[in-house]
């Protein structure tokens, strides 16, 4: 008796013991989980909080249904700020369409990046503090204003990337071009993820008692880290390449001249593209109702002119249909400093600025002089001129007559895009470098003397390029903006490219993200193995944290049963915060 009474007195002053430490250790920690349940649940109060049982579900069964509502969320506001990050090459086009439809010019494009970057960081600060919640073993419970706060952010996600991918789904396109600059890096971001989910994951399947429950946590968990551990192995960059293989830099050729720092298709633009060292020129031709081609983009004068001043009942009327006498009197640079087309556009000096607001319209004979007398190629859309027009049916001889009598440009600089009556073009002008918009078979293109193909960058395949270019077919690639677009077609063997940025694009010494095969693996191997031993320690330490916790007697020789323990570390969770 009086042994037993001595081993009972024994594991009470080990239980003691171990409940003062414990206590102690959970009141420094209180602040912390004020905090997280605070900001979480908006419960502030000890009293207000529940801890998770182990083994027992982590929320209230309303909550259970929920919180993959805030995973989903998290996950469709990430693709979407992926995308629209990835899609700036292309912001000026949606702007451009807005302003098509809604009559006036601003830059929607930068206000959704920034709307889709603040939902993003809200919904991520939510799922952290879930995460921190759950690591220290606390029930989840959202706040209602969260809930409708997850709502918005997945209904404004999900109907963004509906509404994109209607409109405008050729950014999937440049979605899957992005992966192969990022996957490495992204892959290096989904293992840290992993590696930080651990300890949530480690302390739940660690303190339940239940094997299928631990199967259920830690199984997925495990599958997910073993595919982003393996998939690598079907990673494809061409920027991943060994030392001596890269190509030369790829040619600038100035789409609308250099739109960023003039306004475009005006003399000031194709100067500064000349000044910034472009290697070509591109336009956009149509043709004035007395025959006169000149340069402009848009069907009508509205954006890039003040037609809607000089003669404001005009402004949707088709440009081709004005007399050049009209055309030359309109100022086409004052609007450049008004709607400043580019998120990007930098501060003009007072020279630039005086100099912008005094661009007029361009004629295509001064454009093809200033090409010439700089030696720069050119490549040019030739828009036909609409019904009852009288240069209607011979728009691409009147060209021509410019193209040879009046401009006096050297052929072999005119890259000549325009597909019909290429056969009549060739006999007149054989100078010209035929140029084709689209792919097609080799022998095709052989067959009508095409030298090079004019292509958007979402049809870019280094695999392609290489084809054509073994036939000495070169390849341009449009519109091309982005210092890491640049790059991948740098790497995929693009001969040249239109952009709207050659004043930044020149400073690219090499393309950004190369690396050899070497250097690549070692940077996967030593990702994985890093997060694997961190993995490993964590799951350790949980485990030996909670093995230490269910011995209770101090010479170790009692140790309480799974479901004793279970039950007195729950109940020491909602005892007093202060130990005498």
């Amino acid at each position: 008796m009086d042994a037993t009474a001595t081993s009972l007195k024994r594991i009470k002053f080990g239980k003691l013991k171990v409940v003062r430490r414990r206590l102690l250790q959970r009141y420094e920690h209180q602040p912390f989980i004020s905090c997280l349940a605070g900001f979480y649940s908006c419960r502030w109060k000890r009293y207000q909080r529940r801890r998770t049982e182990p083994g027992k579900c982590c929320c209230k069964t309303r909550e259970c249904v929920f919180f993959p509502l805030l995973v989903g969320a998290f996950c469709f506001s990430l693709v979407f700020l992926y995308m629209w990050g990835e899609a700036k090459n292309d912001y000026n086009n949606f702007d451009w369409y807005n302003y098509g439809n809604l009559g006036f010019w601003f830059l929607w494009s930068v206000v959704l990046l920034i709307v889709a970057a603040i939902l993003f960081m809200y919904i991520t600060l939510l799922l952290v503090l879930a995460m921190c919640l759950l690591a220290e073993g606390q029930q989840l419970y959202l706040h209602w204003s969260h809930k409708i706060g997850t709502f918005l952010v997945l209904g404004f996600s999900v109907t963004a990337l509906f509404i994109l991918s209607v409109l405008w789904g050729d950014q999937w396109k440049t979605v899957r071009l992005s992966f192969q600059i990022t996957a490495p890096y992204l892959h290096i971001g989904a293992i840290t993820i992993m590696v930080l989910l651990s300890w949530p994951v480690a302390l739940h399947a660690i303190r339940t008692d239940k094997k299928v429950v631990q199967v259920i946590i830690v199984g997925p968990y495990l599958a997910i880290l073993l595919f982003l551990f393996l998939i690598p192995l079907g990673m494809y960059s061409p920027c991943i390449r060994e030392v001596g293989t890269l190509g030369p830099k790829p040619a600038l050729i100035g789409h609308r001249g250099a739109p960023m720092l003039a306004p475009e298709n005006t003399e000031m633009s194709f100067q500064k593209t000349v000044e910034h060292g472009g290697d070509g020129l591109e336009t956009d031709v149509t043709i004035s109702y007395d025959g006169v081609p000149f340069l402009m983009h848009d069907s009508t004068l509205r954006r890039t002119t003040n037609i809607g001043e000089v003669y404001p009942n005009d402004t949707a009327r088709n440009a081709a249909l004005f007399s050049w006498d009209t055309l030359k009197e309109l100022n086409a640079g004052t609007w450049f400093l008004k709607d400043k087309p580019f998120s990007c556009m930098g501060s003009l000096s007072r020279a630039d600025q005086n100099q912008a607001m005094n661009q007029s319209v361009y004629k295509l004979s001064n454009f093809l002089r200033l090409a010439d007398s700089q030696n720069k190629l050119v490549i040019f859309d030739l828009y036909r001129p609409p019904e009852k027009h009288p240069y209607r049916n011979s728009w691409i001889n009147r060209t021509l007559e410019v193209i040879l009598n009046e401009s006096g440009i050297k052929p072999q600089l005119v890259l000549w895009l325009e597909n019909d009556m290429r056969s009549f073009v060739q006999s007149v002008a054989p100078g010209f470098q035929q140029t084709m918009g689209s792919k097609a078979p080799v022998e095709d293109l052989l067959m009508n003397n095409i030298v090079k193909l004019n292509l958007a960058y979402t049809e870019m395949s280094s695999e392609d390029i290489r084809k054509y270019a073994e036939a000495n077919i070169t390849t341009n690639l449009y519109v091309v903006n982005e210092p890491w677009l640049f790059s991948l077609a740098w790497c995929s063997g693009a001969q040249s490219v239109t952009t709207n940025a050659v004043h930044m694009l020149k400073n690219l010494s090499q393309p950004l993200f190369l690396m050899t095969p070497q250097q690549y693996n070692i940077m996967w191997i030593l990702t994985d193995v890093t997060s694997a031993l961190l993995i490993s320690l964590i799951f350790a330490l949980h485990w030996w944290r909670e093995r230490s916790f269910s011995c209770c007697t101090q010479d170790g020789g009692t140790v309480l049963e799974s479901g004793t323990y279970n039950k007195f570390r729950t109940e020491l969770s909602d005892m007093p915060a202060v130990v005498a």
